[in-house]
């Protein structure tokens, strides 16, 4: 079974490459694909079907399966089954979808450009029905079940380039997401409650299931059923997706996508639906949901619309007769599921072969085509007397044993029972009258209508363009041919159904249990069918009266409307918080953010009872309180700090004192990364500085700063409370204490801090770098325009801001031009190549100790930088620390010589940097798989070498490596952004108001000449 959904997902991923070479011809291909899958579910045939063929009694207690471990942490399982459900409808889901293939190959025309998606979306999307209705784990039933319905989105919203198609495709995502992930909840509680989440082992113990719990988690799960399934009141996505294609609607919305609903009831019906919501959901939805899509149908002009209604209605019927929980509803269920499938697929073919063909659905301008189109007009008899339950066709075999299971239910349940018989009954008379009205809508010759000015006249014949060739019409032939066939020879069906049925109590053991014939006898239930014939017939014989009447109706309440009444609701709400929370303002963003972050957390400590520790330890050494007091100094002067700057360097003094808590706790490697990460935001928020004005508050600041101060207090104090608060409540041991020999004996190194990032918990880490670069690509994103490699040829191209850019500026003084000779002079030294701050700097802007300390010290840092990195795995460093190290280094070359300098250091792009680096560390977690490993596991090499001695390599020092490029091109790309790109701005701009200077000033002088 694996390997079968494989295959046909693989296919869906190279279907576009199949359209390329051989255009639409690709769907035989697929339609050939889909028949061997078809052919395929009948190697099951043999283990699924009881020996007895005269007995209801259960194929082998294990049909066929298939599991293997996924996420064994969490139960989750790569399980599939086949079962007798499961096997009626991969049947159903292979078959009809072969046909629909067969079909699209004439619907399109050779030249559709977006052919080759949409067969890849309509081949994968029956791949993952399929997956679906074989999943026997809750989580794979719950993936393949979005998989359809993200996929029915693209399907719906193929034609993008109309705004209805767009609407229809999200507000069906919209409906079917939203009662998916109410059934996700309801999924994962009952796999709680049965302590699997295997459907087999859940239906297997349902009996000792009972409780609240159980009925409110069946309720969910029935939420997203109907909500899947088109039943009230989210129906209203059904009609609206007929947007799509018609073989959309022909598989998606006949076959596949709306029976998943259908199929969720039948699968936990045998072991559920005796709890207590169970019953009034189906049937009391099931039952206003065929009255309201019937009588919806009677209303319409479109003919698919028509059809669009009526499968409303009947999915609800299929959700009825399948929820009802007896051993005849099950067999009628399921026979008239199939039933459904083979009639309704027909008929949206019928109709897409008379919209190709003529140019409209509406049935008031289509008139004649059945006189001139017998072979398409002998097919649609067929299958719409399927539809409206006329003999001797597969439709009034199913819907007879459906009868035969409610008529039953009534006998034993009384008056609620004879209602909902009684509600069938007249909604099967109006299947009746919508099948009547399409048909004679779409191929009667009609008369123009009273009041027309050719009142009595018939109809000029609507005007069909070419016969539809045998392909065309071959698919909608077939279905109803089986139509046909099933209604004679029902018996293999039913030999099929039967081990499914065999699930189910029979609803009174005194009677013998139904079974699937064209001829009953004469019983109480082939009167109602009678009943039904008759008054549908009448109903569309009266059709002008009805339709008057049905018009001078009010309106009952439109869901849809509700629905879209919601979404505006929605968005205004979303329209109004915006306004009040997005202001423009990071100083409101951030008070907001610490807000809630302060008063959630206090709420739930102030209502949980939660009690402080008492025995609170405040310092365990003068030296703790003295950087405890620099700490708090550095806060309060950030608070009333005047100027940016100041307040920048008050927040670095904060995290150099909590930096020298951690040296004094024994955490010598946190203390030297967060004593690295706050020497470079310091010089980070420098460079951004620049751009800003130099005081903080533009408001009244007294206020501000006590209101701000009393914020950060109250966030500050409450998270040291709920710290101590989790804490004080450990009731297990940390898993921290395995750390220490997992370190030595598995990691291969002494530094449990880099040994924990770069082997125990190495996907933290390498999520961590992930977010890096991503976090680099946006600051570049916000603050380049161009790309960052050709911004970096614009550096070398323009020399701006050089001493040449000063020679250049005639404003100067005789004494000012002299100094710029002699910095010229001592720039263009040759002995002063390696640091060009002489050749890029004005004078103004250089300094001299700077660079003397930058040639002494740069080689050095980048030295020490890769010692952290190689020694870290067993001393204090590690990647993260060494690449900030060499950070800083370049920091060093950028703040001497300008961002000429940072180009000459490092004279490639920083996104390759980055970019290496993650190469690096995936090639770290890939390489094990290849030696048959786990990923990212490590490994050690012993060497000697014949100078240095014995050594130890560990692979993981390779990831290491990665994260050293990281975060080195997260600084380089950093400075580039906040340093260079700024630069850059600034000349431009003292350019701008240079020249603007000289053009004032020869204006002026023009003017006094004059």
């Amino acid at each position: 079974m694996i390997i079968a959904l494989a295959v046909l997902f693989a296919v869906s991923v190279l279907t576009p490459v199949f359209f390329s070479w051989w255009g639409r011809k690709t769907f035989y291909l697929l339609a050939g694909v889909l028949t061997a899958a078809f052919l395929w579910t009948f190697v099951y045939l043999p283990d699924i079907l009881p020996a007895d063929q005269g007995a209801l009694i259960g194929a082998p207690d294990a049909p066929p399966a298939e599991v293997f471990s996924w996420i064994p942490q969490l139960g989750v399982e790569l399980a599939f089954r086949m079962d007798a459900l499961s096997l009626v409808m991969s049947m159903l889901i292979t078959g009809v979808g072969a046909a629909v293939m067969l079909y699209c190959a004439r619907y399109f025309p050779a030249t559709e450009r977006g052919a080759g998606p949409f067969a890849a979306q309509l081949f994968a999307f029956a791949a993952s029905m399929l997956g679906l209705v074989l999943s026997d784990d809750l989580v794979m039933l719950f993936i393949f079940w979005e998989l359809t319905t993200v996929l029915s989105f693209l399907l719906i919203g193929y034609s993008a380039h109309r705004i209805f198609a767009r609407r229809s495709a999200i507000q069906a995502l919209v409906v079917t997401t939203l009662g998916g992930l109410v059934m996700l909840v309801g999924l994962l509680w009952i796999g709680e409650l049965a302590g699997s989440y295997r459907l087999s082992d859940i239906l297997a113990s349902s009996d000792e299931l009972t409780g609240t719990a159980v009925d409110i988690a069946m309720v969910l799960i029935l939420i997203g059923a109907v909500s899947k399934s088109a039943l009230v009141p989210f129906h209203f996505w059904l009609p609206a997706a007929m947007a799509a294609p018609t073989p959309v609607s022909a598989y998606l919305h006949a076959a596949a996508m709306v029976k998943a609903g259908v199929y969720l009831v039948a699968r936990f019906a045998p072991g559920f639906h005796d709890t207590a919501f169970w019953l009034p959901l189906v049937l009391g939805l099931g039952l206003i949901t065929m009255l309201v899509g019937a009588y919806r149908a009677l209303r319409q002009t479109d003919i698919k619309l028509i059809l669009a209604y009526g499968t409303v209605s009947q999915l609800g019927f299929l959700i009825m007769v399948n929820g009802l929980g007896t051993q005849d509803a099950a067999l009628a269920g399921i026979a008239m599921l199939l039933a459904h499938g083979l009639f309704k697929a027909a008929l949206f073919m019928v109709v897409g072969i008379v919209d190709h063909k003529t140019g409209t659905r509406d049935l008031r301008a289509l008139s004649g085509i059945g006189a001139a189109q017998k072979p398409l007009f002998i097919v649609s008899v067929i299958v719409t007397a399927s539809m409206a339950g006329l003999p001797p066709l597969f439709g009034f075999v199913a819907k007879e044993v459906v009868f035969e299971s409610f008529y039953g239910y009534a006998e034993i349940n009384g008056v609620w029972g004879w209602l909902v018989l009684g509600g069938i009954v007249v909604a099967s008379a109006l299947t009746v009258a919508y099948s009547a009205r399409f048909l004679w809508g779409t191929f009667a010759t009609k008369r123009h209508p009273a009041g027309h000015a050719e009142a009595g006249k018939v109809l000029r014949p609507t005007t069909f363009h070419g016969k539809p060739d045998a392909v065309f019409l071959a698919a909608p032939a077939i279905l109803a041919a089986a139509t046909v066939v099933f209604a004679v020879a029902p018996q293999p069906l039913q030999h099929l159904i039967e081990p499914f049925a065999a699930m189910f109590d029979p609803a009174d053991p005194a009677v013998e249990p139904t079974y699937l014939a064209l001829w009953h006898g004469l019983t109480p239930v082939l009167a109602l069918s009678v009943l039904t014939w008759g008054l549908g017939l009448g109903l569309f014989w009266l059709r002008g009266r009805s339709e008057g009447v049905m018009r001078s109706l009010p309106s009952a309440l439109d869901a849809e409307r509700l629905y879209r009444a919601n979404i505006r609701g929605l968005d205004n709400l979303a329209a109004w918080v915006t306004s009040k929370t997005q202001r423009g303002s990071l100083g409101w963003y951030l008070f907001i953010i610490v807000a809630v972050a302060t008063g959630v957390p206090a709420g739930v400590v102030a209502f949980t009872g939660h009690t402080i520790p008492n025995h609170i330890i405040l310092a365990e050494g003068p030296m703790q309180v003295v950087l405890g007091a620099l700490i708090i100094a550095g806060g309060l002067g950030a608070v009333w700090a005047p100027k940016r700057f100041m307040a920048v360097l008050m927040v670095s003094l904060c995290g150099w004192g909590i930096a020298g808590q951690f040296a004094l706790q024994g955490a010598p490697d946190l203390a030297l990364t967060l004593l690295l990460v706050e020497s470079i935001i310091l010089v980070v928020f420098v460079l951004a500085l620049r751009t800003l004005p130099a005081g903080i508050w533009t408001q009244n600041p007294t206020r501000f700063r006590a209101g701000r101060a009393l914020l950060g207090a109250g966030f500050g104090l409450i998270v040291m409370i709920a710290t101590a608060i989790a804490m004080d409540r450990r009731v297990a041991n940390p898993v921290s204490v395995e750390y220490p020999w997992m370190s030595y004996d598995v990691g291969h190194g002494a530094n449990i801090v880099n040994v924990t990032l770069v082997d125990i918990r190495v996907w933290d880490t390498f999520g961590e770098i992930t977010v890096i670069a991503a976090a680099a690509t946006g600051v570049a994103s916000l603050i380049f325009v161009k790309r960052r490699d050709v911004q970096r040829r614009e550096l070398h191209e323009v020399p701006t801001g050089s001493v040449g850019r000063v020679l250049s500026d005639r404003a100067l003084s005789p004494q000012q031009a002299k100094e710029v000779q002699v910095a010229r002079s001592f720039a263009t030294v040759a002995r002063e190549a390696w640091l060009v701050a002489g050749r890029t700097l004005a004078p103004e802007h250089r300094s001299i100790i700077f660079e003397v300390v930058t040639r002494l010290m740069f080689h050095a840092i980048i030295l020490l930088s890769v010692y952290l990195l190689l020694a870290g795995h067993n001393t204090p460093g590690g990647g993260f620390a060494g690449g900030l190290l060499a950070g800083l280094a370049f920091v060093l070359r950028y703040l001497a010589g300008g961002r000429y300098e940072l180009e000459a250091a490092i004279p490639f792009s920083a996104g390759a940097l980055m970019g290496w680096g993650l190469a690096v560390a995936c090639f770290t977690g890939v390489m094990p798989l290849i030696f048959g490993g786990q990923a990212f596991q490590s490994f050690i090499i012993d060497l000697y070498l014949p100078v240095l001695g014995e050594h130890h390599l560990v692979s993981s020092v390779l990831f290491d490596v990665g994260v050293y490029l990281v975060v080195i091109g997260l600084i380089v790309d950093v400075l580039r952004s906040l340093g260079s790109e700024i630069d850059v701005r600034s000349e431009q701009d003292h350019r701008r108001d240079t020249s603007l200077g000289h053009g004032i000033h020869s204006q002026t002088s023009l003017g006094v000449a004059r």
